[in-house]
């Protein structure tokens, strides 16, 4: 329920008439669905990436990053690929239509670092798909991957919806992340996560994939997909740690640290094998992480 100056109906009719994003539709799903073949041949792949120009373009810049460390540059789409791999592939397949449709949604103030959103989104979406991996939720789809690539849709949308009141928000400095969503619900009545969960259930998107999005903040609200939101709340705190803070909102860099946050302890309310296994992926992933996000975006 709006606790601010604007009401429920009118935030829901703004949020509607907000521009909807085709590659939500379809994640790529030719590039998807020969990726997850069996029979899937790298020529075949190459092909498709060559027709979309945005993908070619990032994926070439990622292969010769100093993330794979590779010694002669690579310019054959066909051998980044076999470099890649088909899980790298198919996320940077994943991310780069939903990027490159955001960014001509969003960047209606050109003074918002809009690539730090999007480093952001990326690093959560790998974060919350290796912490995931340690729990017994069984993920068969793109699931654990999607919903940190969009969780910060919110902000997005009200950049371009509400673009004032917005300007306020990120003007001011804040203690946390819980303070921004409590100054975006007295500006406008909701809060970036509400936004964005609403947004992608008007996308019809996966009941658990919005639901991650909406209670991300607090994922114990989240009902029967709450391990969903408390790993993208941990993958959201990771990646603040690593400095890819998200753009927009400047936050103290004194948070607690992500092992202390509420969906750590959902996910790991124990100290088991499990847990030690997943706090030791994260760290290693952690030492990686920044070059490859400074590659992709």
């Amino acid at each position: 329920m709006s606790c601010g100056p604007y009401s429920d109906d009118e935030i829901k009719q703004r949020i509607e008439r907000c521009p909807k994003l085709a590659s939500l539709d379809s994640i790529n799903r030719k590039l998807a669905g020969l990726v997850n073949s069996e029979q899937s041949y790298t020529s075949q792949i190459a092909e498709l990436i060559r027709r979309d120009p945005s993908l070619t373009a990032r994926l070439l810049r990622m292969v010769n990053s100093v993330y794979f460390g590779l010694s002669a540059k690579v310019n054959n789409i066909e051998e980044a690929v076999l470099y890649m791999g088909l899980r790298q592939i198919r996320e940077l397949s994943m991310a780069t239509p939903v990027i490159d449709e955001l960014e001509r949604l969003g960047p209606v103030s050109p003074r918002l670092p809009w690539r730090e959103l999007w480093q952001h989104s990326i690093g959560s979406a790998i974060v919350t798909r290796e912490i995931l991996s340690f729990t017994d939720l069984l993920v068969d789809d793109d699931t654990d991957y999607i919903i940190g690539l969009l969780h910060n849709v919110g902000k997005v949308v009200l950049a371009t919806t509400w673009p004032a009141e917005f300007e306020r928000i990120v003007d001011r400095e804040y203690s946390s992340a819980e303070e921004v969503c409590e100054a975006e619900r007295l500006l406008i009545g909701w809060d970036h996560a509400a936004v964005g969960g609403y947004y992608l259930e008007r996308h019809q998107l996966a009941p658990e994939i919005a639901a991650a999005v909406r209670f991300h903040c607090s994922p114990a609200l989240a009902g029967e997909h709450q391990r969903f939101a408390a790993a993208l709340q941990v993958a959201d705190r990771v990646v603040r740690e690593l400095g890819f803070v998200g753009g927009f909102e400047r936050i103290s860099p004194r948070l607690p640290a992500w092992t202390e946050t509420p969906g750590w302890n959902l996910l790991f309310p124990e100290d088991t094998r499990e847990a030690a296994q997943a706090r030791a992926a994260v760290e290693q992933l952690m030492v990686r992480l920044p070059d490859q996000l400074l590659n992709m975006v």
